[in-house]
């Protein structure tokens, strides 16, 4: 039986990325002067939540204060969960075929599933017991999240929303996401989602490595891309609740559940710069080329997860939004390529300029390392015939991908499911032959 009151969560956001917030609920509930004096306001208990190590940069060092009703320890232990459609460990999937790879969307379950029990993961790399790599895994919910719980201790979670709202209640505050938007829920952090049109589809980039962040703008200069101040992070909110709670937990790719006699989202007050934050892919600042040649991908680049190489990340999260084409005497879409780097796409919205057909929302394609890609026979044929002369808009569309150093190793589930299109390969087999050594 559930006993108390609720207090509903209510958006509201402060702006900026990674800087340090300071926000309350109640009037007076975050401390002065100490993190934590020997009694907190309101009789709150002080719990320090870390996702960096201890002794990191400050310009790296990512930490928050919560003050809380009863600290995160308080619950029972916990106990295995099937997870048979979730990976963790790369080195146990079958080995990866260099054929060029593109799925259907996933489905819409037949039975009631939530946001966590509807996800399945597709690729990755890595370990998450290594902290090192990442999981791109989708999801397809019907049914809100109904007192149950959840957080992440493999990675913070990259959720691109494609079809349908998720309105996720996390320990820090509120976040309401749609398709155009992208949220991250840090690693650790406890949260709940809810789906108010009654069912929602997206991907989820799962970071098992160095925290995401902005790029540095180099040769761009000091304005462009994704800017600070539209990144949104929650203000404070909470839920005193008590009753028959499940909290769900994921470590090294298994599920655990354990039961808890409260909401975990009972933080009153916090401070700091390790928080949950959304961002609307629509204030993207797009650069391109106002004179010749297809620029490369990177000048698309929202976030990043660095590796211990400078200049080459872990992961690239890259879109590719509605924008003017207006190079002359370029060939404007992306052109045909190989690079060291792996690729996920994803559609959230139109069409994708590359593709004439077959690449629709919901779906995904993987080009891995030095598998040759690129517009299939009809995009080339009008792109070799097009006037560039005049400027056009790429408009009506939402593409992204997931891009890393690493190859993305597909999981057994993604080779065998039925949404595996058997015949990609064939939107390159109508490229003609057009050489002939007696004319230029």
């Amino acid at each position: 039986m559930e006993s108390s009151t609720r207090r509903e969560i209510q958006p509201g956001y402060q702006s900026g990325f990674a800087n340090e917030f300071a926000t309350e609920a109640l009037p007076g509930a975050l401390p002065q002067g100490r993190n934590s004096p020997q009694r907190a306001p309101y009789g709150l208990y002080a719990e320090q939540l870390s996702g960096t190590a201890f002794t990191a940069p400050r310009g790296h060092n990512r930490r928050s204060w919560l003050y809380r009703i009863r600290p995160a320890a308080v619950h029972q232990p916990f106990t295995a969960l099937p997870s048979h459609r979730l990976v963790a460990n790369f080195a146990d999937v079958p080995p990866t075929p260099p054929n060029q790879l593109r799925w259907d969307p996933l489905p819409m379950p037949a039975e009631p599933t939530d946001f966590i029990d509807g996800w399945v993961t597709m690729a990755g790399n890595g370990a998450a017991e290594a902290m090192s790599g990442c999981a791109i895994h989708v999801y397809a919910a019907n049914q809100s999240m109904q007192d149950r719980y959840f957080y992440n201790a493999d990675g913070e979670l990259l959720i691109v929303p494609q079809a349908g709202r998720l309105a996720l209640f996390t320990e820090m505050g509120k976040l309401d996401v749609e398709p155009f938007e992208i949220a991250v829920i840090p690693r650790g952090v406890r949260f709940s989602v809810a789906l108010p049109d009654g069912k929602a589809s997206g991907y989820i980039c799962e970071n098992f490595g160095a925290l995401l962040r902005l790029p540095d703008l180099g040769p761009i200069g000091s304005n462009g891309l994704a800017n600070p101040r539209d990144f949104l992070t929650p203000h404070a909110a909470y839920e005193d609740r008590e009753g028959d709670f499940e909290l769900v937990a994921k470590l090294n790719g298994h599920l655990w559940r354990a039961d808890i006699g409260h909401s975990p989202l009972d933080v009153v007050a916090w401070h700091g710069n390790y928080a949950p934050y959304k961002y609307d892919l629509r204030h993207f600042n797009t650069i391109g080329s106002i004179s010749y040649d297809h620029p490369d991908p990177s000048i698309f680049l929202v976030l990043q997860s660095q590796s211990d190489t400078p200049g080459v990340d872990s992961i690239d999260f890259v879109i590719f939004p509605p924008r003017w084409l207006a190079a002359e005497d370029t060939f404007r879409p992306p052109w045909f390529h190989r690079n060291v780097a792996s690729e996920y796409m994803g559609l959230v919205h139109g069409a994708y300029d590359a593709k004439a057909e077959g690449f629709v929302p919901g779906g995904g394609s993987l080009h891995n390392c030095m598998s040759g890609h690129g517009p299939d026979a009809e995009t080339f044929e009008k792109a070799s015939n097009i006037d560039t002369s005049k400027p056009i808009k790429v408009d009506n569309t939402m593409a992204f991908m997931f891009e890393t150093r690493t190859l993305l190793k597909p999981t057994r589930f993604a080779l065998e499911t039925a949404q595996l299109q058997a015949h990609y390969y064939e939107c390159w087999q109508g490229l003609k032959k057009h050489f002939n050594p007696e004319q230029r």
